[in-house]
């Protein structure tokens, strides 16, 4: 074949041991790396040949042996096949709510799409396009890219393909196209909905949601001994969430770290009621006949969908009251690192998005520009109102000073 380098040549010479390669391998010196041709999936679906590198021989003469055999041994498993092999190593790694998103996920996005192709045809371009169809904003594509990714991974460890495409993949922004403070109730409403929620544990328990900024889960879990009364401060150490089959599992923060909320004057009363007559392990916040209040039976019991209306905001979500909590911080003056640690949050940047410092900018800016040009051109004013009387007397000194030569 022309252009085929004899056996003499470097390419065909292990620079390691001087003795000669097998047939097929070659030694790049330019890359420093064993180097063979390997025929794999194109873009469209069908076939290409590509060149592979290799730190050793060992893994080359590996690589080369499957290309001859014809396949790779477990790489023709289909993405399916190989999700019901290591799904229960997915599950036990990850917590039971994150768990069942990913089944969610699975279902509902990757497995309609994917599912039917082998592991080692799936490409990133093929991911990309499958991500157009998949259903849901961008907290659900990255579900269902995340829990791809943990399988693909798992299948790179073993062995069964070379690399992760999915890890090639552009996750969707999770930034919201609305601004949370934009989703923030003003604190007329706040007391127009503590107002509207019947008075007693579904009160306490909303009343609670909107002056810690806590998540519904923690909220649910708080119990009676969390709560320092005398100090004005709540201890949030646990979280309760829907396990796999809704069952709720007690498991720490979201952060995985406790942190204090204060008790403030406002919460006081509803913390006292809720905390009467209880032991210090009981729940503090329970359901009218003593079961656990959770965000879905709180819902139902104040009849969520009135109080939306009643308030003029028919997207409010339980959510939003720590959107709330938030802001109401940044505007009472906190700064953004107390914020951070009050609301539990993984990063700084997360905390800041809740601040109104960006929302004046364009008018601060205005108006210290305003400041400056305006005082700019009374000191250019000023200089010219003193060079003019020089310009106008200046000939009339002169003629008087004349006169008396004449």
């Amino acid at each position: 074949m022309a252009g085929r380098p004899g056996r003499d040549s470097p390419t065909r010479i292990d620079p390691r041991t001087g003795r000669p390669l097998p047939e097929g391998i070659r030694w790049r010196a330019d890359r420093q790396r064993y180097q063979i041709r390997v025929v794999g999936p194109s873009v469209d679906g069908g076939a290409a040949e590509r060149t592979r590198m290799f730190l050793t021989l060992a893994e080359a003469k590996r690589e080369l042996a499957k290309m001859v055999a014809g396949r790779n041994p477990n790489g023709s498993m289909t993405l399916e096949q190989w999700h019901e092999k290591y799904w229960p190593a997915i599950e036990s790694s990850v917590r039971p709510a994150t768990a069942r998103g990913y089944g969610v996920a699975w279902r509902l996005r990757v497995k309609p799409s994917l599912g039917r192709h082998r592991l080692e045809d799936i490409t990133s371009p093929m991911i990309e396009s499958a991500m157009v169809a998949w259903s849901g904003g961008a907290s659900a594509k990255n579900d269902a890219l995340a829990v791809l990714s943990r399988l693909l991974d798992g299948a790179r460890r073993s062995r069964f393909i070379d690399y992760n495409p999915a890890r090639e993949v552009k996750r969707p922004s999770m930034r919201e196209s609305v601004s949370p403070i934009s989703r923030a109730l003003t604190l007329d409403q706040v007391r127009t909905l503590l107002e509207l929620v019947p008075e007693g544990a579904y009160r306490s328990y909303v009343a609670a949601l909107v002056y810690t900024g806590m998540r519904a889960g923690e909220a649910t879990a708080l119990r009676v001994g969390d709560v320092d009364f005398e100090r004005g401060i709540i201890r949030v150490s646990r979280s309760l969430s829907p396990g796999q089959r809704g069952e709720l599992i007690e498991q720490s923060p979201k952060s995985h770290k406790s942190r204090e909320v204060p008790l403030i004057d406002a919460l006081r009363p509803y913390a006292e009621q809720a905390a009467r007559g209880k032991q210090p392990s009981d729940l503090l916040f329970s359901g009218p006949d003593g079961g656990r209040l959770t965000n879905h039976n709180a819902r139902r019991g104040v009849d969520w969908e009135e109080l939306r209306k009643a308030i003029g905001r028919p997207d409010l979500r339980v959510h939003d009251l720590r959107h709330t909590f938030a802001t109401i911080l940044f505007d009472a003056g906190a700064s953004a690192p107390d914020v951070q640690a009050t609301l539990g949050h993984s990063s700084l940047q997360v905390t800041e998005r809740y601040s109104r410092a960006r929302e004046g900018v364009a008018l601060r800016a205005g108006a210290a520009l305003d400041q400056m040009l305006g005082a700019a051109d009374g000191e250019v004013a000023e200089m010219a109102q003193r060079k003019k009387p020089a310009r106008v007397n200046g000939p009339r000194m002169a003629q008087a000073q004349r006169r008396p030569s004449r």
